[in-house]
């Protein structure tokens, strides 16, 4: 599943980049190299980087695992304890 996702954000990333050369260079990489904007070739790889954006949105508004939170948890707890020589022993 993992590999899923890295794949996922990557498409995401690239289409990304693609549409940024769109809106300052004018330049659709994509396009051009699958033989214009309305190729079928062009067409599926679009889809390809939608489906991939729309997965990748469904990973935005996941909850991050539980040993990420573990984690988190046990550092708070390690920095608000007091030093091991102030301590009180009975």
């Amino acid at each position: 599943m993992e590999a899923f996702r890295k794949i996922a954000l990557a498409l995401t990333i690239i289409g990304a980049l693609n549409w940024g050369l769109e809106a300052l260079l004018g330049f659709d990489v994509v396009a051009d190299l699958a033989g214009g904007r309305d190729a079928l070739m062009a067409k599926i790889i679009y889809g390809i980087i939608a489906l991939a954006g729309l997965v990748s949105l469904g990973y935005l508004f996941r909850d991050e695992p539980e040993h990420h939170r573990r984690i988190e948890q046990d550092e708070y707890e390690w920095q608000t304890r007091p030093p091991a020589g102030m301590m009180e022993e009975k």
